[in-house]
């Protein structure tokens, strides 16, 4: 089996494997920029197919989505017109500087800075393209609740969905690092079309709450907000007025941060 990313590979099927029809993260991350009077410019950092790109362009934002995925890219300038799209390294990049009021990363995306210093490029290269008192919107899995549950995550999770007349089936199975802080996913995908299996592996960082709060205040930012809760794709996760629990020991984070001090 060739080691591949099936879903980044091929964009509608990462849609038909992961569907938001109510947009419910773009919906999520309006309000948050409502509520913390964020400017109409924004970044969508790993912007996949672009659903919450565009969702953020309806509502009236000048959007840029950016990812590293060719292939997601041409998707989304297809399937979700409206924001500009362009390829950048989330672990570091140079879109111009005070260039956007908001920068926007969701569904982990933050945690591929597997490094102290991916973690430092990511976080300095927002704070170069952020406007003074710009927003960084962050949603991703929560380091502390994989952390605590290193021994517990052994058995696969099996999912199926069918798209296009075709049944695709991955079994996944989760391992915590805890010496790295890595959380490795392998995740092996077999189709009733008789295609070969594809296998895929995958690592993010496991950032607990208190680091995360460190680290982003070392890069310049203020926290306004950090807490858990449920994804906002997960339904019934999220809705407009949902409170948070505050605890920031369930299985997602949120995070927001305004830019206030000097660049380091």
């Amino acid at each position: 089996m060739k080691d591949r990313n099936l879903l980044t590979d091929n964009p509608a099927l990462y849609e038909a494997r992961f569907p938001d029809t109510e947009r419910l993260a773009g919906r999520w991350t309006e309000a948050c920029l409502r509520a913390h009077g964020s400017g109409a410019r924004v970044l969508d950092l790993g912007c996949g197919t672009g659903r919450d790109a565009a969702h953020l362009h309806a509502a009236g934002r000048t959007v840029t989505g950016a990812d590293l995925s060719d292939a997601m890219l041409r998707y989304a300038a297809r399937h979700h017109p409206g924001p500009r799209y362009l390829r950048a390294d989330l672990r570091r990049f140079d879109l111009g500087e005070g260039c956007f009021d908001a920068v926007v990363c969701l569904d982990s995306a933050l945690l591929y800075c597997r490094t102290d210093a991916e973690l430092t490029g990511f976080l300095a290269s927002c704070h170069r393209a952020l406007a003074p008192g710009g927003l960084l919107v962050a949603e991703m899995r929560n380091g502390a609740y994989f952390l605590d549950r290193a021994d517990t995550l052994g058995a696969p999770a099996v999912h199926t969905f069918t798209h296009e007349g075709v049944t695709h089936r991955s079994v996944t199975r989760l391992r915590v690092d805890p010496t790295a802080r890595l959380l490795h996913r392998a995740r092996t995908w077999t189709a009733d079309d008789g295609s070969p299996p594809v296998e895929q592996r995958s690592a993010w960082r496991l950032l607990p709450p208190a680091a995360l709060r460190r680290a982003v205040t070392a890069a310049g930012f203020t926290v306004a907000a950090l807490h858990d809760g449920p994804g906002p794709r997960t339904e019934p996760a999220w809705r407009e007025g949902a409170t948070p629990t505050g605890t920031a020991t369930g299985d997602r984070l949120h995070l927001i941060a305004r830019r206030t001090a000097p660049q380091p």
